[in-house]
């Protein structure tokens, strides 16, 4: 089943038990990957709603690093129920362990062993990476092996 059609699944389901979070996301969800279809000027393929579900699930980790940081309980907690309800449409993530090999790897691969050649190796990780892992933890790890 793609994406858009198990969101109109989960949309009508989310109607019928008035979970007004859900209906929210998942409208917001449909919103974006149609604003990227208009975008290309084509249909998404798999790829390409899976960047949409992981830029939209940045923002609103962004999102709830904003209001944590500015004391608003009340909308944390609104952030904190959407990101749950948008975790459901992530791709599949690697572990910690996963990552960590990868970039060891990549940084043997590409010769990467001072702090000069971060851009370099974040670069090439985040391209095998890309939508299953999130940047930062990728950037801790390239930091931490090239210290």
């Amino acid at each position: 089943m793609s994406l858009t059609d198990q969101l109109m699944t989960d949309l009508k389901s989310a109607m019928k038990s008035h979970d007004k979070t859900a209906l929210s996301v998942i409208r917001m969800l449909k919103s974006a990957l149609m604003n990227k279809k208009i975008e290309l000027g084509h249909d998404l393929n798999a790829e390409e709603e899976n960047q949409v579900v992981v830029s939209q699930m940045k923002q609103q980790k962004d999102s709830l690093a904003e209001f944590e940081k500015a004391d608003r309980g009340d909308l944390v907690a609104d952030a904190k129920e959407q990101i749950k309800v948008l975790s459901q449409y992530m791709p599949q993530q690697l572990s910690e362990t996963e990552v960590q090999q990868i970039v060891q790897q990549t940084a043997d691969k590409v010769g990467a062993t001072s702090k000069a050649d971060f851009g370099k190796l974040m670069k090439a990780v985040m391209s095998q990476v890309k939508g299953k892992a999130d940047g930062t933890l990728v950037n801790r790890m390239v930091k931490d092996l090239l210290q």
